[in-house]
């Protein structure tokens, strides 16, 4: 029997014992067994254990730009509606009728000022209370009052234009689990970017491997050799203060051979750090965050099963930018040849992770830290452990060989 096909029941992963190599010193630490990407009960338990107790990704601010908007999602098995409200803000509320449990909404769409039940036609206002009761009142029940019965809340918030919800009100708040990265990212504003386009790919692989691949750059000279030319892999560093996040720079972008990333005019008032770098930040567990001077491309994932996930990727601009549609498709079209590499070779080790015989290798300090980090993250959620990773001491330090950073970010600074 391969690893990958070990029974769950061998290994308890709610308890420490199962995370040695995770919880070695990154000199020392070994990648994920297989099972944590191929067996079904891990996945499983992975939902209640890692997406119900985090802040997770399901929008973005352009699929909510307009008060009366409903989105349905799925989080860890939960169905759960998140609209803008008239004011302003978000709501969002568990999929279920406080009557008899009726779905509310199967798809996206239109809602107006009221969420109605399409059982009995009970109906709630965007603050999830309960206004309408056809027929029922009058209808001789005794002691009921309506107060009671609004729909059950689901925490939501928003940054950098993307919609997060956590189930668990244990959790800290959202500001709370993005540590530094705010003010990190405050420069671009990204709150008030504009989306310009968005696909969905289904791809064949475990989400962890998607977030992994798009966190090392030590594939990127053979997987991704076009890329390799603007985002050249000595000029990368790491960009990890305190927080739920794992990330990386490069400074500076290069457009010596290829001005894919250029072709766009870039974000006024950016300082000279942001100007000329992009930022890659995989937010726990399931969103990433390409930031360019001129543009965002934001990936949200939704594992679907054990070896297969899917993406929602999503470009974003500046309010001031006036590029054309031949400026942006440039960049496009380079984001999906990039994309389209990193889905064919995570399908891959997916496979081989499925069907060969594995035993967990060893990490690069240098070129996966980023990823021992985001192990670790794993590892807490199962075993219960709320803790957020410290991160670098400065963005400056030479660490692992990769130098020290010539033109570091302002919260570095």
């Amino acid at each position: 029997m391969s690893e990958s096909r070990a029974p769950l029941a061998a290994i308890d992963w709610t308890s420490e014992a199962a995370w040695p190599g995770t919880r070695a010193p990154v000199e020392r630490a070994t990648a994920l067994p297989a099972a944590c990407y191929c067996d079904p009960d891990f996945f499983a338990l992975e939902r209640d254990r890692v997406f119900a107790t985090s802040w997770v990704g399901v929008a973005t601010a352009g699929e909510l730009a307009e008060p009366g908007t409903m989105l349905v999602r799925e989080v860890a098995g939960r169905s759960i509606l998140i609209t803008r409200h008239p004011a302003g803000g978000l709501r969002a509320f568990h999929n279920s009728c406080r009557h008899r449990g009726t779905e509310l909404a199967a798809h996206d769409g239109p809602v107006g000022s009221t969420i109605r039940c399409p059982y009995h036609r009970w109906g709630y206002d965007l603050d999830g209370a309960l206004i309408a009761t056809p027929r029922f009142a009058e209808a001789g029940i005794e002691d009921f009052d309506p107060a009671d019965y609004g729909l059950a809340p689901v925490r939501v918030s928003q940054w950098a234009g993307v919609c997060f919800v956590c189930l668990d009100p244990r959790t800290v708040p959202l500001d709370r689990w993005l540590g530094d990265l705010p003010q990190r990212m405050a420069g671009y504003r990204l709150d008030d970017w504009r989306e310009r386009d968005r696909i969905e790919v289904d791809v064949e692989a475990n989400w962890k491997l998607i977030s992994e691949n798009f966190q090392e750059y030590y594939h990127l000279s053979w997987v991704h050799p076009e890329l390799a030319k603007v985002s050249r892999v000595a000029d990368h560093y790491r960009y990890q203060g305190p927080g739920m996040y794992c990330g990386q720079c490069t400074t500076p972008v290069s457009s010596d051979e290829r001005d894919d990333w250029s072709a766009m005019p870039a974000a006024p008032g950016l300082d000279a750090s942001d100007a000329d770098s992009g930022r890659f930040v995989a937010v726990f567990p399931n969103v990433l965050l390409s930031v360019l001077p001129n543009h965002a491309f934001v990936m949200l994932l939704d594992p679907v099963a054990p070896g297969h996930t899917r993406e929602t990727c999503v470009w974003t601009l500046p309010p001031s930018s006036d590029a054309g549609d031949d400026a942006f498709a440039v960049t496009r079209s380079f984001w999906l040849t990039v994309n389209g590499e990193d889905v064919d070779i995570v399908a891959k080790a997916q496979r081989g992770l499925d069907r060969g015989r594995y035993t967990p290798g060893r990490l690069s300090p240098r070129f996966e830290e980023p990823l021992h980090r985001f192990h670790n993250m794993v590892a807490d959620r199962f075993v219960g452990a709320d803790r957020i990773p410290a991160g670098d001491p400065a963005d400056a330090d030479d660490r692992y060989g990769t130098g020290v950073n010539p033109n570091p970010p302002a919260v570095a600074r």
